[in-house]
């Protein structure tokens, strides 16, 4: 009987689809991540970057963090909105992206 609860017979029989959705989304939540702080020196490095960038042209590896997985972009940051704490990252042609600096875990 064990082996049958693994196949689907059971869920298809004894569950409602409400509870499967509240179960698939209480699983995706199990899997959420919180943002890790940052230490004064690797914020430090991660602003010399932006700003090196910005006055140099030069293209900058960004990890950005992600409530369920990091990602990493590059680019080149052509603005800095101070007041909103965000940065402009032109990451081709005609192609920019707005990221919030508090979501900068790295930078090369």
């Amino acid at each position: 009987m064990s082996s049958r609860l693994g196949d689907g017979l059971w869920e298809a029989k004894f569950i409602l689809p409400e509870h499967m959705e509240a179960m698939k989304v209480k699983a995706r939540e199990r899997k959420r991540k919180t943002r890790p702080m940052l230490d004064d020196q690797e914020q430090e490095q991660i602003l010399r970057a932006l700003s090196e960038s910005l006055r140099e042209h030069k293209r900058i590896k960004l990890r950005i963090f992600g409530e369920y997985k990091d990602v990493e972009v590059s680019g080149i940051v052509t603005a800095v909105q101070r007041y909103r704490q965000e940065i402009r990252l032109d990451t081709a042609p005609d192609e920019w992206e707005w990221i919030e600096i508090i979501d900068v875990l790295a930078a090369e």
